[in-house]
């Protein structure tokens, strides 16, 4: 319908560490439905509480595939403090869902239909760079917004040199 605008070369505008947490699932079983749709379900109501909460600290997701039977968001935080604080939240879904797996698996009722996975990075500053050519804001950028690239260096090695006022050691 409508267009993003598209800017030329841009590159993300994140100043200091970047919180990165990739996060999904895997069919194993197509045919048990019933086991892996309400995993599918719960992840799309987490990223809505999430989305309805910005002080909650994601900044930005991209839900991806990997397969047929991989999906999963890669998901940009404040703070690795912020993630962990919303994981262990006890008022959140997360630590609602986490406490039914973890009860089914201590009952040995976990049939292994539907695999979970995370993987959590705390990327510091000087370690990460980006670009894009001709993208709207995507990503890194989307997360945490987008400049022309002459700002942060036309070439890979000045984008990963690039230090900011407010990187943390």
């Amino acid at each position: 319908m409508f267009a993003k605008p598209v800017l030329g070369r841009t590159t993300a505008e994140a100043e200091g560490d970047v919180v990165v947490l990739l996060i999904g699932m895997r069919i194993n079983h197509f045919w048990a439905v019933h086991q892996w749709l309400p995993v599918m379900l719960a992840m799309f109501r987490m990223l809505g509480e999430l989305a309805r909460d910005g002080d909650r600290g994601l900044l930005g997701r991209v839900l991806l595939t990997a397969s047929p039977r991989t999906y999963y968001v890669v998901q940009y935080w404040e703070s690795k403090e912020k993630l962990y604080a919303y994981a262990a939240s006890p008022d959140m879904f997360h630590h609602r869902v986490w406490g039914i797996i973890n009860r089914k698996e201590r009952a040995g009722k976990v049939r292994g239909h539907v695999g979970l996975w995370h993987e959590a990075y705390v990327v510091p500053e000087g370690s990460y760079e980006s670009i894009y050519a001709d993208m709207p804001a995507f990503g890194l950028a989307a997360a945490h917004g987008q400049v022309p690239v002459e700002r942060r260096g036309r070439y890979a090695k000045d984008r990963f040199a690039h230090k900011s006022g407010s990187a943390t050691s």
